[in-house]
């Protein structure tokens, strides 16, 4: 990791909205890949880069494209793309780029790692062939193996794989042999979410009308216990919440957002942080394109930050970590001991055992990560 620099952003997250199809989970902002628009959009986030330029302190030490599957983009649009953030970067810089299976070919793979991307994130979710449908995903079980060889042959070797857990009609013994499937493939890094049925996704209208019943919650928190039990005794040890790595494979750029430093954001609805100010762009590909040509700021949410509010937010994000609330390095940046200004919080939840404070750092314990939301939202 490189020395921050005061006022500028060492990572830079570019959202590319499109996919092939919008699986009937997802409410991140995404569309079905318009050929015709592509060429516009591109233009756009050049424009915006350039524009953004000052704000960056190169060579950056993460890069992320998410979408959106960037990987659906056509390879002369994506060429474009990834040759203008190749200026940003040098050989230190984690670039992650986010495909789903079959939408990687031995021709993008080339121009990936020919660029400087080094990371690869694929939404696999899963491995049994009725849960995809219930998630509504195209891709066939054995297509997430080919996209691993293909990424593989083409010299990109660090590799993700998402999973979800809690799908309807998943069992805990379907969930372990997910999990064993992934850890087959040899990936240094999984990412593994319970499933949320989001207010004005297909999936959660299935819930209401009754079409899809939700996982016990029991079970659902057996899956999540053994995913931890599983993946440490394979290697794979939690460093976060939600995500697993072998040694020396864990994510940089999603390290920056949960120690709550700045990253910049290209792309409709992406989400950006400079240090004081979180802002979101337009949540609208043709509305950010029409922002960007005429020179206007495509963000439509901006708010800065008090001390205190950084400090909270920062406490909660580093909560998601295993190593937590490191408390020196909180006092250092933020001139209190974490321990007295979450007193109040800590007070109710350590008792409980949710929570374990010592002279370094304060962190959820197992327990507590079953209910992390309702702990973290203490400290905000």
């Amino acid at each position: 990791m490189r020395k921050t620099t005061p006022g500028r952003a060492r990572s830079l997250y570019v959202h590319v909205p499109y996919c092939h199809t919008i699986c009937g989970y997802c409410d991140f902002y995404s569309q079905v890949l318009d050929r015709d628009a592509v060429g516009a959009l591109v233009d756009a986030l050049l424009s915006d880069l350039a524009r953004q330029r000052e704000r960056l302190a190169a060579p950056l030490d993460t890069v992320f494209f998410g979408g959106g599957t960037p990987t659906v983009l056509p390879v002369a649009h994506l060429a474009r793309l990834l040759a203008a953030v190749a200026e940003l970067v040098d050989e230190r810089t984690e670039w992650t780029i986010e495909a789903n299976p079959a939408t990687v070919t031995a021709e993008n793979a080339a121009l990936l790692a020919a660029r400087g991307v080094n990371r690869v994130s694929v939404g696999a979710q899963s491995f049994d062939a009725s849960e995809l449908r219930v998630l509504e995903r195209i891709h066939r079980v054995e297509q997430v193996t080919e996209t691993l060889e293909v990424l593989r042959r083409a010299g990109l070797a660090r590799l993700n794989l998402d999973l979800i857990f809690g799908v309807p009609g998943q069992t805990l013994r379907g969930w372990e042999a997910n999990l064993e499937r992934a850890v087959g493939l040899g990936v240094e890094h999984l990412s593994c979410y319970g499933l949320t049925f989001e207010r004005g996704t297909p999936l959660h209208e299935q819930l209401t009308s009754g079409q899809v019943r939700r996982v016990d919650p029991e079970v659902e928190a057996r899956m999540y216990e053994r995913t931890i039990e599983l993946l440490d005794a394979c290697g794979l040890g939690q460093y976060e919440i939600s995500n697993f790595a072998r040694p020396g494979g864990a994510c940089r750029h999603n390290l920056a957002y949960w120690r709550n430093e700045p990253v910049a954001a290209l792309g409709p609805s992406a989400a950006g942080f400079d240090g004081v100010t979180r802002y979101r762009n337009i949540p609208d590909t043709a509305e950010y394109v029409r922002a960007v040509r005429a020179g206007r700021s495509a963000h439509v949410e901006c708010e800065t930050l008090p001390p205190d509010r950084r400090a909270r937010e920062t406490a909660m994000l580093n909560l998601r970590l295993r190593e937590g609330i490191q408390r020196h390095d909180f006092a250092a940046r933020f001139g209190v001991d974490p321990a007295v200004l979450f007193a109040e919080a800590i007070d109710r939840h350590a008792p409980a055992g949710l929570l374990e404070v010592d002279s370094e750092r304060i962190r959820l314990t197992r327990r507590g990560q079953l209910v992390a939301d309702g702990v973290m939202g203490d400290f905000v």
